[in-house]
């Protein structure tokens, strides 16, 4: 194996105009480029993380719920790092959304924290 980096990473939300709202207007990822299948009627929206990586975000008709305990078998969570947490935070906030306390990695000695998408997929925000 010969990995170069992390491509994408897929998520499944279940309403798409407010998962798509979420992470293009409050978390300002770029649109790359949006389109709809519909043999699948699903959404595949293709978003920028700063210049670099991609998030693919879809929609599905009735898809199951997941289980939502950080500590289940699966992708635990989505990482983003950030300059200046507390002004991110400060930010989230500003949306109304519910930000954990900003605690640090005692081995990094880095600060972090988390919140949630509309589904509920943890998100961290990881300071350089």
């Amino acid at each position: 194996m010969n990995l170069k980096k992390i491509h994408h990473v897929a998520v499944i939300c279940s309403d798409y105009q407010k998962s798509k709202d979420f992470y293009v207007r409050i978390l300002g990822l770029t649109p790359i480029r949006e389109v709809y299948r519909e043999e699948r009627e699903s959404y595949k929206l293709d978003l920028e993380v700063g210049g670099q990586y991609q998030i693919e975000l879809f929609s599905f008709p009735n898809p199951p719920a997941r289980p939502n305990r950080p500590e289940a078998v699966g992708l635990r969570h989505l990482a983003f790092e950030v300059e200046d947490i507390e002004e991110e935070v400060a930010e989230l906030v500003k949306h109304d959304i519910l930000v954990e306390p900003i605690r640090v990695d005692p081995y990094t000695n880095k600060k972090y924290t988390f919140f949630a998408d509309p589904d509920g997929l943890p998100i961290e925000l990881y300071e350089r």
